[in-house]
């Protein structure tokens, strides 16, 4: 297996032969110009960076993956999924970050591709940028708010993700709850499952699985991204000259690119990754200051934590490791409380506290220990309607269950009461049974998706 293994690496080196494999891939790519006319664009780091996006573009799906899959409706032509993926020069780091596709955003002058009329810079969801002006302009937009130089564009559509991920031969997925999204037709239980193509669209596209939305789905598209690594860096593909052909040719097929992205940089890039383990690669989402930030005509958005995400792009801008080391668990820390494993990380799950006791300052007492262990407390503690609550209760809208369950394992003893048409933001009122709030930790490595970093294999099956 070894001398078969080093065959294969020594094929796909060796520049001659090489490249002879990937010979006339280039011909079926559909290409794009992001860079045209581009001006005062930002200096160019260490390392090679891709804007990779992914459209809900549908036009090529068939009427029976349409009705499997849940892909009917009309396509919004934007941008259903934009990452910022960092390769370090010394090609041994990978570093996805994913930007919300609500995200505020102000595009710059431009002319808009539908009418042909030209508009002065206005604020949009970062997503509209594409339906505005295409990759030009959401190169435009990503460089602005990043000050990160794009080297690369790479635009997925529904067929060709679905394409790729059946010529990788499926790629494998774990989960250790039951996912459900009816709106795009997942239906996952408890275990490790290997998803064919249409099937990881459904796992990548998926917001309703519980009440972190859009940030739940970027975690799911980052763990996604991760098994991907794993199964190309695992002998299946990068060591198969056949079968990096195969999904090379297929890759190049159905995505658009720019014109400097071919076939000899997907050798380059297959040289480069082949000494990949999962742990190579590391995966943040931009911190978040404002999940519901309104704007004028465009509705709610959402706000970055402009200073954290300063950080986060100056990292990569240096050719930094996002991730920190690992350290070792000191005496103070295990002398704390074990926290308790919950489902949805603190950070995700929105509370509003009242004092339901004749206990003055309970609440505020309450609001305070649930944010200092993470949960998104508003701060601003409440009276109750009545002051003879004796045992806490953690009243929720039925659609975000699995948000209660992280508030109550933080408050023993307290008594769940599901209220339909409440929201995503869960009540406590305190009672006079109220002793203290025990530490909760997140099942996932995910620590809220908005500013965690974890590398891949924190994230890939057999962790």
């Amino acid at each position: 297996m070894r001398i078969a293994a080093g065959l294969a690496v020594v094929v796909l080196g060796s520049g001659a032969v090489g490249h002879a494999v990937m010979t006339g891939l280039d011909t079926g790519i559909e290409r794009v110009d992001p860079f045209k006319d581009m001006k005062n664009r930002p200096q160019a780091g260490h390392g090679l960076n891709f804007l990779l996006v992914g459209t809900d573009g549908r036009e090529k799906i068939t009427p029976e993956e349409k009705r499997e899959y849940h892909l009917g409706g009309a396509p919004c032509h934007c941008t259903d999924t934009i990452m910022l993926v960092h390769l370090s020069a010394d090609r041994e780091r990978a570093s996805v970050i994913s930007l919300p596709r609500d995200s505020y955003a102000e595009v710059p002058a431009h002319r808009d591709l539908n009418s042909g009329k030209d508009h002065k810079a206005h604020p949009v969801k970062l997503n509209a940028a594409y339906a505005e002006g295409g990759p030009q302009l959401t190169v435009r937009t990503v460089e602005a708010m990043t000050r990160v130089k794009i080297d690369h564009y790479l635009e997925v559509d529904f067929t060709s993700f679905m394409k790729t991920v059946d010529a990788m031969g499926g790629v494998e997925i774990c989960t250790a709850k039951t996912m459900r999204d009816p709106n795009t037709g997942l239906e996952l239980l408890p275990g490790t499952h290997r998803l064919t193509g249409g099937q990881a669209l459904q796992y990548v596209r998926s917001r309703h699985v519980d009440g972190a939305s859009d940030l739940g789905r970027m975690q799911r598209q980052q763990r996604f991204i991760a098994a991907l690594i794993k199964q190309a860096t695992g002998g299946g593909v990068l060591l198969n000259p056949v079968k990096f052909k195969e999904v090379s040719s297929t890759l190049l097929g159905s995505v658009r690119a720019d014109k400097g992205f071919g076939s000899e940089q997907m050798l380059a890039l297959g040289q480069a990754m082949r000494d990949f383990t999962p742990s190579s690669s590391e995966f943040a989402s931009v911190p978040i200051g404002d999940a519901s930030f309104p704007v004028k005509g465009i509705g709610s958005t959402v706000k970055w934590d402009e200073p954290k995400a300063a950080k986060l792009f100056e990292a990569l801008r240096e050719d930094r490791a996002l991730a920190p080391a690992r350290p070792g668990k000191t005496a103070a820390a295990a002398a704390r409380p074990a926290a308790v494993p919950v489902d949805v990380p603190p950070q995700q799950v929105r509370v509003q506290v009242e004092n339901g006791s004749r206990i003055d300052g309970l609440g505020g007492r309450v609001d305070a220990a649930l944010r200092a262990t993470g949960f998104d407390t508003t701060g601003t503690p409440a009276n109750g309607a009545g002051r003879e609550v004796r045992r806490t209760v953690v009243t929720y809208d039925p659609r975000w269950d699995r948000s209660a369950r992280s508030v109550s394992a933080a408050l023993p003893g307290s008594e769940l009461r599901a209220v339909p048409g409440q929201g995503r933001t869960v009540l406590v009122i305190a009672g006079a049974d109220y002793s203290k709030v025990v530490p909760v930790r997140a099942e996932d490595p995910y620590q809220g998706g908005t500013a965690g970093v974890v590398t891949g294999d924190q994230v890939v099956c057999g962790r």
